[in-house]
């Protein structure tokens, strides 16, 4: 009796406890023979044909193909034999590949994957190759977040802050110090470099192959590897996992590769980008434009249409006016026309026109950064060979409510997916759940509703859940109620700056007890303050569950505590004291 049929009795004896009554179709000689076995609780298995077990059992095809095609029959039939791991096990164990698993794309969800797959016991293989932006940016393993995304970003955040700090502290007594741009981006780089070589030893520790190669898909269930000198690899596996993520667009005008530089390179810039021109109106644009001019920097914000779509846009526009009070400058409705020009040395000049009418504009900068949108990671990897499906405007992936593609051997996670939250700690949880379907038995999927978000502009704005344009579009505006208030941190009382400044708004339904659907902060912290309120919501947090809670004093977060002014009562939430 061979392991893989000794396999078999072991599924057969679990699907038996199903108490269902299923047809087998000559595989009895499987179980013939076959000494006294026992299952996993140490009870005593009969030996003999499969009529010899309480039910009869159904054994589609024994040769290994067919048994793959009948998985999700199989999970259906006994979950808990899917979850022991015995079926996964019996299923994809195929010598015929090198590999049970490769993962394209070294940044947050792929590794995560790719390092849950080798926990589960699989052969893994990541292939993580950075092609250099037009400025010859490039990194290391971890992806966009940790090499030119979230960290660096967060870090040049709180640079900022600190500059806003020094100016408070002055009303505490502090003197004033001098920011200086190179010793803060070589204190990020080797930040990041500690994080790149943390990865690579994660991958080493759990022995999954990393190879810094691209990867291109050649033919089904094999992709060619190309290294950075041009030698190619062929490798083969029986599941990938896409995770190549996104990189920023450019304008698509003369000059816009040549002059500009987008966030790939901000955070490694070695010289500091003095007078900027952002374009651009995404949360990566006001972002960006906010630590420039919290670091001293003369900065304009050029901006199409709304900012930060998607977003609440009353919380937007609070956004925007915050950075206005604070010297950024936006010129709306702008876009920039034909081309991008060298003006005198270390100076860009850049001809604008308005998006409403004949009006044009000429700006002179030190640096032009392009935060537009960002583009797939997608269409040069052959998917059109293997046949997975992909929009050809934007790039992204489709993929069912468990990450797969319309290839079923393929996968994907991250931002490369179509209709999906574009975060870091989404793609961590999407590739961790999905390693753990494929190779661990488990059926948990990742949950794309409810995920809350900040955006780290000079003032923080968080949320999770609806804005309140789409809680009106979903639920009718009379079946809402919003409710709202400014407030004045007490960090910023000796300092004297604005108190009618930070704002909070929740958005309830008041078909459903007022649970609330959304939750929007902007203050200091907003991050730290949206998390646990997030976990809340998952709960099923309502508005007199907010009323109930005791809040800490003083803090930001206690003012949802106390929200009692709804918008449709027309009263004023403005502060008067602490």
């Amino acid at each position: 009796m061979s392991r893989f049929q000794n396999q078999l009795v072991e599924l057969s004896y679990q699907l038996a406890q199903t108490e269902l009554v299923l047809v087998a179709h000559g595989a009895s000689h499987l179980t013939s023979g076959v000494s006294d076995h026992k299952d996993g609780q140490g009870q005593q298995c009969p030996a003999g044909p499969a009529k010899k077990l309480k039910v009869h059992v159904l054994l589609m095809m024994v040769h290994r193909s067919s048994l793959k095609t009948s998985h999700s029959v199989f999970s259906l039939i006994n979950p808990q034999a899917h979850q022991s791991g015995l079926l996964q096990k019996l299923l994809q164990d195929d010598p015929a590949y090198d590999y049970d698993l490769i993962v394209i794309g070294g940044g947050s969800g792929g590794l995560a994957c790719a390092q849950e797959a080798a926990i589960l016991g699989r052969k893994v293989l990541v292939l993580d190759f950075v092609v250099p932006s037009p400025q010859g940016t490039s990194w290391g393993l971890g992806g966009t977040c940790v090499n030119v995304g979230c960290i660096p970003k967060k870090l040049m955040h709180q640079a900022a802050l600190l500059g806003q700090a020094l100016t408070d502290s002055r009303k505490f007594g502090w003197e004033y110090m001098k920011h200086n741009w190179g010793t803060m981006t070589e204190a990020v780089q080797n930040h990041i470099g500690s994080l790149n070589w943390g990865y690579r030893l994660s991958l080493r520790e759990k022995a999954v192959a990393y190879i810094n190669s691209y990867g291109e898909f050649v033919e089904h269930h094999k992709i060619k590897a190309t290294n950075g000198k041009g030698q190619e690899t062929c490798y083969t596996a029986a599941k990938f996992v896409i995770a190549t993520g996104e990189r920023p667009r450019y304008l698509g005008i003369q000059g816009d590769k040549e002059y500009c530089i987008t966030s790939d390179d901000l955070f490694s810039l070695p010289y500091c980008p003095g007078t900027t021109l952002v374009v651009g109106a995404s949360y990566v644009a006001l972002e960006c434009a906010g630590f420039l001019a919290g670091l001293g920097l003369d900065v304009t914000v050029m901006v199409r249409s709304v900012l930060l779509r998607g977003f609440d846009q009353e919380m937007a526009e609070r956004v925007g006016s915050y950075m206005e009070q604070h010297g950024v400058r936006f010129l709306r409705k702008f876009v920039p026309v034909e081309q991008l020009e060298k003006g005198s040395p270390g100076k860009l000049k850049v001809m604008a026109k308005s998006t409403e009418g004949p009006e044009t504009i000429e700006g002179v900068y030190n640096t032009v950064l392009l935060a537009i949108g960002r583009d797939s990671c997608t269409k040069k990897m052959g998917l059109e060979k293997i046949g997975v499906k992909i929009n050809e405007k934007s790039g992204k992936i489709p993929v069912n409510d468990v990450e797969q593609t319309n290839v079923p051997y393929v996968y994907a996670v991250g931002d490369v997916l179509e209709g999906k939250p574009e975060l870091t700690p989404i793609a961590v949880q999407a590739g961790k759940l999905l390693a753990r379907r494929l190779f661990g038995g488990r059926l948990e999927k990742c949950d794309y509703v409810n995920v809350p978000t900040v955006v780290f502009t000079p003032l923080e704005y968080g949320c999770c859940g609806y804005s309140e344009e789409r809680a009106i579009e979903v639920y009718q505006k009379e079946n809402l109620e919003v409710y709202h208030t400014l407030f004045w941190p007490l960090e910023w009382t000796v300092a004297c700056r604005d108190n009618n400044t930070c704002y909070a708004k929740i958005i309830c339904n008041k078909l459903d007890n007022d649970r609330v659907i959304g939750f929007h902060v902007l203050g200091p912290n907003a991050g730290e303050i949206i998390q646990g309120f997030a976990a809340a919501m998952k709960c099923g947090l309502t508005k007199q569950l907010l009323d109930d809670t005791i809040g800490i004093h003083p803090t930001c977060a206690e003012v949802f505590t106390t929200l009692q002014i709804t918008k449709a009562s027309g009263l004023d939430v403005t502060q008067k004291g602490c």
